[in-house]
């Protein structure tokens, strides 16, 4: 069976060539059914038979079976564009995943895999069959693909393209070099967002994004594939940790934080040139103009007739339920929103996936605006053009008013905690643990993060359709920290031993013209670094952690996975996880740039008693080692306490971080300090 298990991987290969041609490195080969081939192959299926058989290093049978109806699926045309923030795509896409997860057995969905290769939307097919495979209980263990490598036209300049055809038809495979991708090729200097496109393009970044929406889709029949736990805070606290994170890039940067997009008729002042081609459409992806205004919606062919006036409805809707603190149900009844899980139900609510409490009142806000701004270059379809990046979770990370958009929807959220009672000392402090310092240690002087270039490879020859077979590795620029520890003295004056729950962040310490920021505003800024259960035994302890441990983040080599480096056997627990595993915060992005100066932050860590926060639950061959973000795969968020926590609610009694220390906290002003030289990857120093 583990065979039939990992021939779904071929699928991934070079994902609009024919299922029929050599897949894979041992090139595999799918001997279909005869009544499979596409009408136009149909005529001459045995000399295709035979020409891609004759020297295929392995031969797939598949079963002929009794196919499902597929005509919903197939609506969608071969060579358009596909996005889950358009509901009529999401319908399709939630249809072929309950294919796709009603198959008896990995036979048979081999079988419907090997007739949709040849017909449905490859993007589609991609992202449906990566959910069942993440969803169904017997092919859990397999390792799917980064996105990236199947579909690398949605993270790099076009240019890379031509020039890998050029090499993978002139060079032998041993022999290419890695292809250089040119960054900040978007814009110019005197574009002051391009100072920040180093996070907004980043693969890794834009790959994260892509990878949450994918373990946390918002539509299937099943709705245990939908509902998981805290599902709706975590689109949140995902979100929220975003925007802090770019807020800090662009105080770095010397730009002003973002500006929340909550006037829907005001003009976007940033426009977005993206300059990536679909290779599935064969279409450029349209840019924005600065001032273009969304305007109402009416697309036939996406199934799509919206006004603005019905996002400004839903915001409405949604504040009143704050100004509530309760929201009106489908049956005219009101739920409350409670402490506990309140910002739960908003975050499902405002994403609108298909456990929202009443949709049909509360609308789709987050997903139609990233409808509206995405078709605000042809709102009716009369060019004939597809949606712009906002309309991707693969891409949208790149666009400016992809922050200004969530900064506004983050607002949303904070209203309702300001709603909430402040922290009192019962839940802050930790009696008998006294944290006397934090600190930083590595990279030469104490207390300081030192950032630099770095150069790593991506292959992209999986997804080089209709070119010579072999390896074409391309070599990008990224963002990178030198490792550190956080050593963290704790004095424990009890009799015995406590498991403590160590929380760490780092925020600003002033604003944008130089001056201390407030508590209220810092902690919005507040970036969550680490989050660890250790135990702190009684007098003095000295904590040592490592920053690759982080709880935030995947290492580069699984946000990148090479298909090598996985476990071999797919029955493996350590297989198993790989893919979750891909859900992560890329580590290289874990530290903010800083200046070449040093940019001052500061270090925050707090303990808290692991009794009240743990979560009883096995976690034993379980993906956690990116949980802040992520959640835990099938099981529960391993952390009680509110996500944020202590920063999530306002504290009025504090206008500064000091106000707000209690003894089982500490802090340390630290620096941030950017180099600007580039390392090749596995250079250190």
């Amino acid at each position: 069976m583990s065979d039939a298990k990992n021939n779904l991987l071929l699928f991934f290969d070079r994902p609009s060539e024919p299922c029929f041609m050599q897949k894979g490195e041992e090139n595999a080969v799918f001997e279909i059914p005869d009544n499979y081939y596409p009408e136009k192959y149909q005529r001459v299926s045995n000399a295709i038979g035979n020409r891609f058989g004759s020297d295929a290093g392995r031969m797939i049978p598949i079963r002929n079976i009794a196919l499902p109806n597929l005509d919903l699926p197939m609506e969608l045309p071969y060579n358009e564009q596909f996005s889950l923030f358009v509901p009529k795509h999401r319908k399709l896409a939630g249809r072929l995943i309950d294919i796709f997860m009603g198959m008896r057995d990995v036979e048979d969905l081999q079988s419907v895999c090997s007739y949709c290769q040849l017909r449905i939307n490859p993007y589609m097919f991609n992202y449906c069959l990566s959910v069942a495979i993440l969803h169904r209980p017997d092919t859990k263990g397999l390792s799917i693909p980064t996105f990236a490598e199947s579909f690398p036209d949605k993270f790099m300049d076009p240019k890379v393209f031509r020039q890998a055809r050029e090499v993978s038809s002139v060079v032998p495979s041993g022999a290419r070099m890695p292809i250089v991708i040119p960054s900040n090729y978007t814009a110019s200097d005197t574009e002051p967002e391009q100072r920040v496109a180093y996070f907004r393009e980043d693969i890794g970044i834009n790959l994260h994004h892509w990878h949450w929406h994918l373990v946390y889709p918002f539509d299937a029949a099943d709705r245990a594939i939908v509902n998981k736990d805290r599902r709706g805070e975590l689109f949140y606290y995902m979100h929220q940790q975003i925007i802090a994170r770019y807020n800090v890039e662009r105080m770095c940067n010397n730009l002003s934080r973002v500006r929340r997009y909550n006037n829907f008729r005001a003009a976007i002042e940033e426009g977005y040139f993206p300059k990536l081609d679909s290779t599935v459409a064969s279409r450029a992806w349209p840019p924005r103009f600065a001032g273009t205004t969304i305007r109402d919606l009416d697309r036939p062919v996406d199934q799509i007739r919206s006004d603005v006036s019905e996002l400004e409805t839903w915001r409405d809707r949604f504040l009143q339920a704050i100004e509530n603190m309760s929201v009106m149900l489908p049956n005219g009844r009101q739920l409350p929103l409670d402490e506990e899980t309140g910002i739960d139900v908003l975050g499902n609510l405002m994403e609108s996936s298909i456990i929202s409490r009443n949709r049909p009142y509360y609308g789709d806000l987050h997903n139609m605006g990233h409808v509206f701004i995405s078709y605000s270059h042809d709102p009716d379809h009369r060019h004939l053009e597809q949606f712009g990046v906002m309309g991707d979770s693969a891409t949208a990370m790149r666009d400016p008013v992809f922050y200004r958009w969530h900064a506004y929807i983050d607002d949303i959220f904070h209203l309702y905690k300001y709603k909430l009672t402040p922290y009192g000392n019962d839940r802050l402090d930790f009696p008998n643990i006294r944290v006397s310092s934090v600190s930083i240690e590595g990279g030469g002087t104490p207390n300081t993060l030192n950032t630099l270039w770095e150069q790593s490879t991506v292959d992209l020859g999986r997804g080089m359709d209709f070119t010579p077979r072999g390896s074409v590795l391309a070599r990008f620029t990224h963002l990178q920290h030198d490792e550190y520890n956080y050593v963290i003295e704790v004095n424990n004056t009890g009799g015995g031993s406590v498991m403590g729950m160590f929380r760490i962040f780092i925020a600003p310490t002033v604003d944008e013209s130089g001056k201390p920021l407030s508590f209220d505003e810092q902690r919005k800024l507040m970036i969550e670094l680490d989050k660890f259960s250790q135990g702190v035994k009684p007098g003095n302890n000295t904590i040592r952690r490592k920053s690759i441990d982080s709880s935030v983040t995947i290492p580069y080599e699984r946000t990148f996975r090479n298909q090598a480096d996985r476990p071999a056997d797919p029955g493996t627990a350590g297989a198993a996880e790989f893919d979750f595993c891909g859900c992560g915060w890329p580590h290289h992005m874990l530290v903010p740039k800083g200046t070449t100066q040093g940019y001052p932050m500061v270090l925050f860590v707090m303990v808290s008693n692991w009794n009240d926060d743990r979560v009883e639950q096995d976690l034993v061959g379980s993906c956690n080692d990116a949980a802040s973000y992520c959640g835990i795969r099938d099981r529960k968020y391993p952390d009680r306490r509110a996500m944020g926590f202590p920063f999530d609610r306002p504290a009025p009694a504090a206008t500064t971080l000091s106000d707000f220390l209690r003894p089982n906290m500490a802090v340390r002003d630290c620096i941030v300090r950017f180099t600007d030289r580039t390392r090749q990857r596995g250079q250190q120093g």
